[in-house]
């Protein structure tokens, strides 16, 4: 068997394990009692705006994410502004943040569980309540900024879990 052959054979039969086992959650996000409806990996960047304190200099503030959503390396959706996570499928959610706690390094945005408050659509999310974001890395920019309204993103990463 040709060694690309025997890759790609080998990564066919690791992705459906892989997609369905859910990340492991630290003792604040416990998964137990819930349902794993999918995991997601989002890629992609973390939105920030330079913004003038009333007495404090220029800092960057959160604006939002522009992330896909990728399972056994498909890209099967979107997260963006709201907080809010769109399936090809025309299932979409919204969340509200429900808990934060810090990334493993200062330069890794927060692990976060969300409380859905919307969800629209039949697909494969009908019915998720929570989402986590899980394994974060990147994202995080901090500092000051010099002009007021500018935008700056940074890369990241991270493990998306719905559940019921």
């Amino acid at each position: 068997m040709p060694a690309s052959s025997f890759f790609a054979l080998l990564g066919a039969l690791s992705l459906p394990l892989a997609a369905q086992a859910a990340p492991s959650a630290p003792p604040p996000f416990d998964l137990a009692g819930r349902s794993v409806v999918a995991t997601f990996q989002g890629e992609g960047i973390q939105i920030y705006e330079c913004k003038a304190g009333p007495n404090a200099a220029a800092s960057w503030t959160f604006r939002e994410p522009v992330a896909t959503l990728i399972e056994g390396g498909k890209t099967l959706g979107r997260h963006f502004a709201g907080p809010r996570w769109e399936l090809d499928d025309g299932s979409l959610l919204q969340g509200r943040m429900a808990r934060g706690e810090p990334g493993a390094t200062p330069g890794d945005v927060p692990l976060l569980k969300l409380d859905v408050v919307s969800n629209a659509g039949r697909g494969r999310l009908a019915g998720v309540t929570a989402i986590y974001r899980l394994n974060t890395r990147g994202g995080m920019l901090k500092g000051s900024c010099i002009t007021p309204g500018e935008l700056s993103s940074v890369l990241y990463k991270a493990d998306y879990v719905f559940a019921r």
